[in-house]
């Protein structure tokens, strides 16, 4: 949490001296409409990740069921980790950083920026250099993504949205369905798992049509929720 509160300080340092400016540029002061348009946004970001694990259930055979450690305790510890991680990632790519750049050197410039250091990053999060199909794959996947979120920062000129689908996505697969690297959360995996060939369709609908529906869907309600805003 600290590390956040630092954040938040730089950012607003940042603004002081480049832009003399506030933090409200990011559109963090709520209203009706920013937590309605962001609740709805997380809504559909746990619905379409949650997604793939029902196919994996369904074509796969998985057997999942709830953690038998699962608790109160164990909820808001899930819940508080991904907040945090939530916002030290969108603090510093859909933060004051990427509102500069966008002052600066245009829109379409920071957000290919934005987008290009947010999949660069994820090498590191997620331990793959070296790896270099790993490396193109994610990438390419959290490249797409991050300019997804941020162009939703332009859009809404708002950082809700952007944490509403980062959280949305993260904490279903990180917490509600025991994918991340938090440990067990809420279901989890039985053992063994079953080894099952499935068709090319069905590894489409498991594999990606989540994060395609995920994108699709969020992009239309952007563009819905935000059509007076340029």
């Amino acid at each position: 949490m600290i590390g956040i509160l630092v954040q938040v300080f730089i950012s607003f340092l940042l603004l002081y001296f480049f832009d003399q400016g506030k933090l409200e540029v990011l559109g963090i002061y709520p209203s009706k409409k920013r937590i309605g348009n962001a609740f709805v946004i997380l809504l559909v970001s746990m619905i379409a990740c949650s997604l793939g694990f029902i196919f994996r259930i369904i074509f796969a055979k998985e057997t999942w069921g709830i953690n038998t450690l699962f608790s109160f305790k164990l909820l808001i510890d899930g819940i508080w980790w991904n907040i945090k991680s939530v916002l030290f990632e969108e603090l510093i790519f859909r933060g004051v950083l990427l509102f500069l750049m966008i002052k600066w050197i245009g829109k379409n410039y920071g957000l290919l920026i934005s987008s290009i250091a947010f999949g660069v990053y994820h090498w590191f999060s997620f331990e793959i250099l070296g790896n270099y199909t790993m490396m193109l794959q994610v990438f390419l996947l959290t490249g797409v993504v991050g300019f997804l979120y941020a162009w939703g920062f332009v859009k809404s000129q708002s950082i809700y949205p952007a944490i509403a689908m980062h959280f949305g996505w993260n904490f279903t697969q990180d917490f509600l369905f025991s994918s991340g690297p938090i440990g067990k959360g809420l279901w989890v995996q039985l053992l063994p798992s079953p080894q099952i060939t499935v068709g090319y369709f069905v590894y489409f609908l498991i594999v990606f049509a989540p994060i395609l529906l995920f994108l699709l869907i969020n992009a239309t309600l952007l563009h819905l929720f935000n059509k007076k805003v340029h």
